[in-house]
């Protein structure tokens, strides 16, 4: 049965690879960007309440109901504690959380009054595992993790799911979006994400498989299932990785 899907930051990277994908199952799309390109159905800046409300408008109109809210949009960010400013923190947290917080506030009560939906927030592997460098980047992700488990208890009870994605580094153009003073290690994050063999397709092949196989948490690649693997089934060797890549990046500068 074709699915009416809402999918924001789909102007490219896996946003764009999420509306073909479910394109291909048949499902109708709504993809939406904060600004206009081709492709693109609806522009909506996920910072923007009333961009929300026209949103919500506008899928009334055009189906009467949603089944899949995709929250995608998201930017790259990070420094390392005494290098990222408050006012960086800000900014990511306006879009990575407040922007996801946004999206399903705006269609809840739509999703509650069917009776059905599927809340899918895209997180990041940085949501499950922290290395240094990334404390901002790390707490919104982490926080759209809890968050959509929230979701998913809370909402359970109205026939609604909620799936939280996290990917580790595959090939995007979301380090167009990297913001930071922290500019060394924006490059040692552009250097994994460029040497990733992982596609956005294969994110989004894995996301619409996790959908079906309904899972809460979707970790979508083999790299990203490792490392959180390790974390819980090692804590000492977990902790030494990620204190080694700490020690690498106070090098950086040395």
């Amino acid at each position: 049965m074709s699915r009416r899907v809402l999918v924001t930051g789909a102007a490219s990277g896996l946003g764009a690879a999420l509306v073909a994908a479910f394109r291909a199952r048949g499902d109708d799309v709504l993809a939406t960007d904060r600004v206009a390109a081709d492709g693109i159905d609806l522009v909506l800046d996920i910072t923007a309440g009333d961009d929300w409300a026209a949103a919500v408008a506008a899928v009334e109109q055009r189906w009467g109901g949603l089944d899949v809210l995709v929250n995608n949009a998201g930017v790259a960010g990070g420094g390392r504690i005494d290098r990222c400013t408050i006012e960086e923190w800000r900014q990511i947290t306006e879009v990575n959380l407040f922007g996801v917080v946004r999206g399903v506030q705006a269609f809840t009560p739509m999703l509650k009054a069917q009776g059905s939906g599927h809340v899918v927030n895209v997180a990041s592997l940085a949501g499950l595992v922290h290395p240094a460098g990334m404390g901002s980047y790390n707490a919104t992700k982490a926080a759209v993790v809890a968050f959509t488990e929230t979701c998913g208890h809370e909402l359970a009870g109205f026939g609604i799911r909620a799936s939280a994605v996290c990917p580790s580094y595959f090939r995007t153009h979301l380090m167009d979006s990297m913001q930071g003073s922290d500019t060394a290690l924006g490059e040692i994050v552009k250097g994994l994400v460029e040497r990733s063999r992982i596609t956005a397709d294969d994110i989004a092949a894995a996301v619409l498989a996790g959908m079906d196989a309904g899972e809460d948490v979707i970790v979508p690649d083999e790299p990203a299932r490792q490392a959180y693997f390790l974390k819980w089934a090692d804590r000492p060797a977990y902790d030494a990785v990620m204190r080694a890549q700490a020690t690498k990046l106070q090098q950086v500068d040395a």
